[in-house]
């Protein structure tokens, strides 16, 4: 079972990493507490993970037929890419991370199945459109009807602190019902664990990453890509975790970080696209592309070593 030990620090990665989704708007509004944001993401990881969780391990474990050597490497490989990125404060991607992993050893290996690659490849890009759609069309709806029934500004401020509580705590459930596949997906695939125990223990790993190591990417979410107002950022927030849970359902585990970079600037287009940060958004988009090809080479280094 120590082999499960590199899916624990992939997931105490991811947590660290992409606990800034359901909070980090909030979090740099000052609208939310920092105590209180990593306290409800936890308990919402890890109650997300093991209610829906499930339904994305298949996909992850189905890629390429891994043996529990190699599952140990993918997940080493995966975790200490995106340790790596979130020691820069980027927000990373944890799907592409262990997906290029599993692809790297697939390759190794010669037993990749790329036709359920092109399948996750595809929700990839539609992740961060989806973000963009959602986080555009709430922002016009959710205004219209607060202009509409609510003058008082005491009021809204109430509407707006309560919101981004609420919304923070459903997204941080759609994380971990999306994203507890990337962590612990490959030992399902491989038979180490079954499917409830695998999102027991990635759902604990991703809690324990975002209770420790969150901070950094967290204020890089709120505050790096373009600047939001409560409004804003409840409905950033709202509109990445409607994404998750819509490719949850699919099955296929998608990228948070594109999910809400998306919301973000999809909220961004509404107010004045001149105010997102084109250079943020750079080192972001270079991010995601080099992620899992770095994964990748350093899973088949790590299987050629222990091999």
């Amino acid at each position: 079972m120590w082999k499960i030990l590199s899916g624990v620090f992939l997931g105490w990665s991811l947590g660290a990493n992409d606990a800034a989704n359901a909070f980090g708007t909030g979090v740099a509004t000052g609208a939310v507490r920092y105590g209180t944001a990593i306290l409800l993401t936890a308990l919402f990881v890890l109650l997300g993970a093991l209610m829906e969780g499930p339904k994305c391990m298949e996909t992850v474990g189905e890629l390429s037929r891994l043996t529990s050597t190699e599952a140990f490497c993918c997940t080493l490989a995966a975790g200490i890419t995106m340790t790596l990125l979130t020691y820069g404060g980027i927000p990373a991607s944890a799907s592409h991370a262990i997906i290029g992993s599993i692809m790297g050893a697939g390759v190794l290996s010669g037993l990749a199945d790329f036709s359920k690659l092109f399948r996750i490849v595809s929700c990839w890009l539609f992740t961060p459109v989806s973000g963009i759609l959602f986080g555009y069309a709430l922002h016009r709806l959710l205004g219209y009807i607060l202009d509409k029934t609510v003058s008082k500004i005491r009021y809204r401020n109430l509407i707006y602190s309560t919101g981004l509580l609420t919304a923070g705590s459903y997204g941080a459930y759609c994380l971990g019902a999306n994203n507890v596949a990337n962590v612990t997906g490959v030992y399902v695939g491989s038979g180490l664990l079954s499917p409830t125990v695998a999102s027991l223990v990635g759902g604990l790993s991703i809690a324990a990453g975002t209770l420790t190591y969150s901070k950094k990417v967290m204020l890089t979410v709120g505050k790096g890509i373009v600047p939001l107002d409560p409004f804003s950022a409840l409905v950033s927030v709202l509109a990445s975790a409607l994404t998750l849970h819509l490719f949850t359902q699919v099955g296929v585990p998608v990228s948070s970080s594109q999910a809400m970079v998306g919301a973000v600037l999809g909220v961004g287009i509404v107010g004045d696209v001149r105010t997102v940060s084109l250079k943020m958004l750079t080192k972001i988009g270079a991010a995601w592309f080099l992620t899992p090809i770095s994964a990748g080479l350093l899973a088949c280094v790590f299987i050629r070593w222990v091999g």
